[in-house]
């Protein structure tokens, strides 16, 4: 059968945003929603380490609030697969943090 050529919603006018919910996999997790691959992989890439980064803040400051930046900037660098393993698991992100600290005290 033929493919309907009306694949896209009709364009919002002047009264506000397109009928219809948003789909699902476009839209970054918002704050308490867990952070999936999938979700992630939607977001550009510099999306997804501003994700990553602001989920990663506040669990690396119940650990080290004092350092919360310069670790999570550490990790930034690290690739995303790995972070969110990291967010999934707290014994491993205390283990990274730890890491992270030991590099710091190293490069005083």
């Amino acid at each position: 059968p033929p493919m309907p050529q009306q694949m896209r919603p009709p364009q919002a006018g002047p009264g506000g945003p397109a009928p219809g919910p948003a789909p699902q996999a476009a839209a970054p997790p918002g704050p308490g929603q867990p952070l999936t691959a999938a979700a992630l992989a939607a977001a550009p890439p510099a999306v997804q380490k501003q994700i990553i980064g602001e989920r990663l803040y506040p669990q690396i400051a119940k650990f080290q609030p004092e350092l919360a930046g310069k670790i999570t900037g550490m990790m930034l660098e690290m690739d995303n697969s790995e972070l969110l393993i990291l967010l999934d698991s707290e014994t491993q992100m205390r283990a990274k943090v730890d890491e992270a600290l030991r590099v710091l005290e190293g490069n005083k």
